[in-house]
């Protein structure tokens, strides 16, 4: 089984430069969520795509921080993460054209994973439905700055 999930894409340990504005790191994080989604079910969607990503791109969260008090707070995205609108054609289109990008990891949320409570009826449910008739709730792309901001051309940022 091939996963799109799988990922050589992250920061090496001298590439993360948390002094630095995001827009001097060399990969760039976006997630595009379905601009038809009620507030909730986009957020959702966008936290569950972020947690998929956060976990299989190395580098991507900064160091955890303390306050003044010694409560530690954990470490955030240090190179950002812009939060883009998009239709369902956008997001299909978008999701397969980042799949075929050199240098890109992709994490998807098709539209099932929303309609059940229970994991495993989500993933017999994936089973069952061929990729091209999937519909996606959000993508997230993390790759080399030039690459994603053209995959992600005139997506405006989710209000």
């Amino acid at each position: 089984m091939t996963s799109i999930a799988e990922s050589t894409v992250g920061f090496a340990p001298d590439e993360i430069d948390t002094a630095a504005p995001t827009r001097a790191a060399r990969l760039k994080w976006v997630v595009a969520v379905d601009d038809a989604l009620p507030a909730g079910l986009a957020v959702n969607a966008a936290i569950c795509v972020a947690a998929a990503t956060a976990r299989a791109v190395p580098g991507l969260l900064g160091p955890d921080g303390a306050d003044r008090g010694g409560t530690v707070h954990p470490g955030l995205p240090w190179a950002g993460c812009t939060v883009l609108a998009a239709s369902t054609e956008q997001l299909r289109t978008l999701r397969d054209k980042a799949s075929g990008t050199l240098g890109t990891y992709v994490a998807d949320m098709p539209g099932l994973a929303q309609q059940t409570r229970v994991y495993d009826e989500y993933l017999a449910r994936l089973r069952d439905v061929p990729g091209s008739e999937l519909g996606y709730l959000a993508v997230g792309i993390v790759g080399p700055r030039n690459r994603v901001d053209k995959l992600v051309r005139r997506l405006p940022l989710l209000p």
